[in-house]
């Protein structure tokens, strides 16, 4: 029983109807997925007219969905200079490799703890169809796959709050990976290196999975600041 609620007793519940996705929230869903894959680059500033008039909208839901946006650490406000996507410098990409890694290394270690090693054979598997001979490992199929792995290993977690934790990395892990792409000279290492990851999970290896998971984000990083620090 709930502490306070005596049994029995009827007690109202005030609740909303069911609504479906509001404007504001649709429009964020969509300059999301722009950020993520790269249409809206790093840095890029967001104007709102133009905004307005390609997605079909009033400036008003436009505008809350840009404020949730800002919310989420996406876009950055500029007084008297409008809002502009995120910039992935060197402090950005190692803070949210910090954040990245800190959540996934926790799922490898719960996964251990609670006994779904061999459930992990679905992280392994993910990989199974890709056509290491004729695939582009810069393809955005790959990336997605990539996504897929990271996202199922903290779902194997069973851990509702590291989930949540990870949804909300997700969008700027999107962004790094497509910056990352074209870092890639074959599709061989970027496979090679979840599959290892996957093996030693299931094996029931944590220091080892652990350890994979480190030199994977490091990798991923370096690439990323590699990339920031070149010439255009």
């Amino acid at each position: 029983m709930v502490p306070g609620v005596e049994a029995g007793r009827d007690k109202p519940i005030v609740l909303q109807a069911i609504q479906q996705d509001t404007t504001p929230t649709l429009i964020a869903r969509q300059l999301r997925r722009a950020i993520a894959t790269g249409q809206l680059a790093p840095g890029e500033q967001l104007m709102e007219a133009a905004l307005a008039r390609s997605l079909g909208v009033s400036r008003a839901p436009l505008r809350e969905a840009l404020q949730r946006l800002t919310q989420e650490g996406l876009l950055i406000g500029h007084r008297n200079r409008g809002v502009r996507v995120m910039e992935l410098d060197e402090d950005t990409v190692r803070d949210i490799y910090l954040a990245r890694g800190a959540v996934e290394r926790a799922a490898i270690e719960q996964i251990g703890l609670a006994g779904r090693a061999a459930e992990a054979i679905v992280l392994s598997e993910l990989f199974d169809g890709v056509d290491e001979e004729g695939q582009d490992p810069s393809s955005q199929e790959i990336s997605e796959l990539d996504m897929s792995f990271h996202e199922k290993l903290v779902e194997l977690s069973g851990s509702p709050r590291l989930q949540r934790m990870h949804r909300t990395l997700l969008t700027q892990v999107r962004m790094c990976l497509t910056h990352m792409q074209a870092t890639y000279e074959s599709i061989d290492h970027r496979v090679n290196e979840h599959r290892a990851l996957a093996e030693a999970i299931i094996a029931g290896d944590t220091d080892r999975a652990v350890a994979l998971l480190r030199a994977h984000m490091d990798d991923g990083m370096n690439r990323l600041l590699r990339g920031a620090t070149s010439p255009a």
